[in-house]
């Protein structure tokens, strides 16, 4: 596994690469603490120390071990993004296509015309995916949700 997939390959150190992009590529620790709080749907206190606990002992470690950060007195500072960052993130303007609408839209013409043509087979298999497509949005809505 390449050390950008063993980095990127976590959400919460994703959630940190992503913070810092927004924030100009420098961020204090309790920032980022509350946005992936707020990410993962549990801002409680007890949720918020469990992040900070993490993000302390094992994620800015291993990040700062890679180059990709640097921490001083609670302020994170990005130095360099991983190379294939965008094949783990997908950054969408606000009125563009998700991938996971097309990959709806295409199941559920798959199923349609699996149905339609009678292959069982086929509508099933595509069903699977429909139902896949579906839980991806709704992950996606929910994450989008905790940005707003």
């Amino acid at each position: 596994m390449t050390t950008s997939a063993m980095i990127l390959g976590n959400d919460r150190r994703m959630c940190v690469i992503e913070f810092l992009q927004k924030s100009n590529g420098e961020a204090d620790l309790r920032d980022l603490v509350r946005y992936i709080a707020e990410k993962e749907g549990n801002t409680d206190r007890k949720h918020r120390k469990s992040v900070y606990v993490s993000l302390i002992q094992t994620h800015i470690p291993k990040m700062e071990r890679e180059g990709i950060i640097e921490f001083k007195h609670g302020t994170i500072k990005l130095i360099r993004i991983p190379e294939n960052v965008d094949v783990y993130m997908e950054i969408v303007n606000k009125n563009d296509v998700r991938w996971a609408t097309v990959y709806t839209i295409l199941a559920l013409s798959s199923v349609i015309l699996s149905y339609i043509a009678q292959s069982w087979e086929g509508f099933v298999i595509s069903s699977a995916f429909l139902a896949l497509s579906i839980v991806q949005r709704m992950k996606e809505r929910k994450i989008i949700k905790g940005e707003r």
